[in-house]
């Protein structure tokens, strides 16, 4: 009921649910094609309409499936020590397959990290440990960091890769069920410990205070710690003395790709999802300053499905046409955050200081909704980065409120209209 028929047919049809892994729902595909454009479009509509029926915040990811048969693990899924017990419901982690290091495409902006993460692969806990790894979101980081997961793996190393949010509810659900031991004993055992997008643990001092001491334990043992995050250590938002132990190891950034690089990672993928483009759409492509590779890769597969679904000869005019509206997106600054707020702010009759607060009256919660939604939108800030803006939210309150807006808006045209209302507001206000 929520998209056209054709988009069904084309890419949901043939789908099935494999089960939760805790709280994402897996789902099955016929192929790798299948699953990249069901990520990228139509995932945020999957994730929600789970929402409806499960009744809580949901998550969704897709895999190839032979059949209606999941496919077995791989060297690309982690076997977590210990799952059977409470805290833990479900007993794989899966990696990307594609995250591997014969797939990372290296140049100047990435190359020292890159280094870096073979380096840790080949030696863990010898050298570079811990590794830290922090870059703007899109660029690559977590790529490395479950590049390291795969060579670990298939070496036999007992590894663990989890993301920051896993780890926190792990150890908050290890404590609630009194199952700490068990939790120290899984993560302390472990040879290497991988942990993606660390900042969203600040703030949670519970949760940095299990980091901390994992942390300490692993690294007096020569165990190997990777973690990555969205700004430099001694810039984020974690205790001074988890910032004190990341830079007692490596610290290296990920930047933008530049133009010879962009060229070679389109060729890359274009490769992999079996299409061959020309040089001059290679260049019209690599050119344009979107910024980051998940955008870049998202335009590749804009113009591979419109090949795929129209069997059109992809020119230089025809990729032009279809990318206008991601290229001029690319152009565009971020609004500051407090102009957002602001704006925000007078358009709803909410003072910023109500916004920041406690309030949870329906105009102000809606008001509050509208101001995450743009300060991701506008702003491009993290959900952590909200968080803070908004006087100290968790970052998994800012998600679920960017995802009830947005339901909010397919189903209320005047809602719509109201958010865009505001968007142009802050756009005439950038300009001036």
């Amino acid at each position: 009921m929520e998209i056209p028929r054709p988009n069904f047919e084309t890419w949901l049809k043939d789908t099935t649910a494999v089960g939760f892994h805790g709280e994402t729902l897996v789902i099955g595909t016929k192929s790798a094609f299948a699953a990249e454009m069901l990520e990228r479009r139509l995932s945020s509509t999957i994730s929600r309409a789970v929402e409806r029926v499960a009744n809580k915040p949901t998550e969704v990811s897709f895999e190839v499936i032979n059949g209606n048969t999941p496919t077995p693990p791989t060297p690309g899924s982690i076997q977590r020590p210990g799952a059977t017990g409470g805290y833990s419901d479900d007993s794989w982690i899966r990696l990307n397959p594609k995250f591997t290091f014969k797939n990372f495409v290296t140049g100047p902006s990435n190359e020292l990290a890159h280094a870096a993460a073979a380096a840790v692969a080949e030696r863990p806990g010898e050298t570079y440990n811990p590794l830290y790894i922090w870059s703007d979101t899109g660029l690559g980081k977590t790529h490395l960091v479950q590049a390291i997961a795969h060579e670990l793996i298939e070496r036999g190393l007992n590894v663990i890769y989890v993301s920051s949010e896993r780890f926190t509810n792990e150890y908050i659900r290890a404590i609630r069920e009194g199952q700490t031991e068990r939790f120290r004993e899984r993560y302390r055992t472990a040879d290497a410990l991988l942990i993606d997008d660390i900042q969203f643990i600040a703030g949670k001092e519970q949760t940095q205070e299990g980091f901390f001491h994992t942390f300490n334990e692993l690294h007096m043992h020569g165990r190997q710690v990777v973690v990555t995050g969205d700004e430099p250590a001694r810039k984020s938002l974690l205790e001074e003395r988890i910032q004190s132990r990341l830079e007692g190891g490596l610290v290296v950034d990920v930047t933008a790709p530049d133009y010879e690089t962009r060229v070679a990672i389109l060729r890359n993928k274009a490769d992999a999802l079996g299409v061959t483009l020309s040089q001059d759409v290679l260049d019209l492509l690599a050119r344009k300053q979107l910024s980051n590779v998940r955008e870049l890769e998202g335009a590749l597969n804009k113009i591979v499905a419109y090949a795929h679904l129209t069997r059109a000869p992809l020119t230089v005019d025809t990729v032009s046409s279809m990318l206008a509206d991601m290229f001029a997106a690319g152009r565009q600054q971020p609004a500051k955050p407090e102009m957002v707020m602001e704006v925000v702010s007078e358009h709803f009759g909410v003072e910023i200081e109500v916004l920041c607060g406690r309030r949870r009256d329906k105009h102000t919660a809606l008001a509050r909704r509208v101001a995450m939604y743009l300060l991701r939108e506008e702003s491009r800030l993290s959900s952590t980065r909200i968080g803070n803006t908004l006087g100290g939210k968790d970052h998994s309150t800012v998600l679920y409120a960017q995802k009830r807006l947005e339901s909010q808006m397919e189903q209320d045209p005047l809602l719509r209209q109201d958010v865009v209302h505001v968007r142009q507001i802050i756009a005439a206000r950038k300009a001036t």
